[in-house]
């Protein structure tokens, strides 16, 4: 199940990645350049960066491939089903997004946990490029030794070279990489472990993942940071007659397959619950103005992408949406409140420790 390996490199930022693109209108500049019509609609002819939206295949979500089969070979030769541009655009916004009202909750809880030599075991699942890491460990005093879970080498290896160096008393921080299948983790794959954290995941899982990983985080007995889950809602400027049917369809796209979607932190919840884990929730909502225009311009992409692969019936009038909502984005007139909420869940420790 996984291939563990540390690494000792750090730089604390996400390095460039290897053949850099202009992943927010390279087609549109080249045609301006050569003086060619687009005949296209303004969904098809803008591909989303893998993440953001829908990437070619019929009936294919943009998501983390997160179980493997066992077939060998099987996936070889696939894109990242999360591409580094996308995960290092919307860093920043994760970052001023997650609720910084669970670290106090999750602070006590840590200092009271038996002292260990090495310090603070956290599991960080479905991982990417490690941004939850760089974001959390500063917060946290201690040294801490990160656990990164993903089935991704190429995201594995982006993780462990941009891990952060120090906590928030100067501590030493170090990192493992584990690639593997987050779907079959186990109570065992934890022990010994402080704390689980996780970013924009429990939307991509089924119910059953989610019940899975409430049972190996209370029986570990470790507390889960569950950040950045959709909650289905968005508030643009300027409201339009269509938010409405985009929203509704998008989130009917985040539920194929059986995914939870936007019903996911409720479902988490309830969980835990069930395994006499306390758990809080807060919001933690996205909010993209001007200074954001390159992640709205992705996210209005692949939201008004998946709405239409959904319902396809909506492509006209999408397209003609999509066009409007770009170019206010680009004058600079569009902002967007996207919602998500954060789960903290407070598992019982298995020795008793308060």
């Amino acid at each position: 199940m996984s291939e563990p390996a540390t690494t000792t490199r750090h730089s604390g930022t996400v390095p460039a990645q290897p053949g850099p693109r202009d992943v927010a209108g390279s087609v549109t500049d080249r045609h301006r350049q050569e003086g060619t019509v687009e005949s296209e609609s303004t969904v098809a002819r803008h591909p989303v960066i893998p993440g953001a939206g829908p990437v070619p295949g019929p009936g294919e979500r943009a998501t983390l491939r997160l179980r493997d089969s066992g077939e060998p070979g099987e996936g070889a030769g696939e894109p990242p089903r999360y591409a580094p541009e996308w995960l290092r655009l919307r860093e920043p916004a994760d970052a001023a997004a997650r609720s910084h009202d669970l670290i106090d909750p999750l602070r006590i809880r840590l200092a009271n946990l038996p002292r260990r030599a090495g310090g603070l075991v956290v599991h960080d699942i479905g991982c990417g490029t490690g941004s939850m890491g760089r974001w959390l460990a500063p917060h946290l005093d201690g040294a801490q030794h990160w656990i990164l879970h993903d089935r991704d080498p190429y995201l594995l290896h982006f993780a462990a070279v941009a891990s952060p160096r120090s906590a928030a008393d100067g501590s030493r921080v170090t990192v493992a990489t584990r690639r593997g299948d987050v779907a079959r983790l186990t109570p065992d794959a934890l022990a010994g472990a402080s704390l689980v954290t996780a970013s924009a995941l429990l939307d991509v899982l089924t119910r059953e993942e989610v019940g899975a990983l409430a049972a190996a985080c209370a029986g570990a007995g470790c507390p889960a940071l569950l950040t950045l889950s959709v909650a289905g809602r968005v508030e643009l400027s300027a409201p339009h007659p269509m938010d409405q049917e985009i929203t509704e369809a998008f989130n009917a796209h985040q539920r194929r397959g059986g995914l939870l979607g936007p019903d996911a932190v409720t479902v988490a919840a309830e969980a835990f619950g069930e395994h006499g884990a306390t758990v809080r929730l807060n919001p933690s909502p996205w909010r993209l103005g001007p200074e954001q225009a390159g992640l709205t311009e992705q996210w209005l992409r692949g939201w008004v992408g998946a709405a239409v692969e959904e319902r396809p019936e909506l492509a006209e009038r999408a397209d003609r949406y999509l066009t409007g909502r770009l170019a206010e984005c680009a004058a600079g007139e569009l902002r967007v409140v996207v919602h998500h909420s954060d789960l903290l869940a407070l598992c019982r420790p298995v020795d008793g420790t308060a």
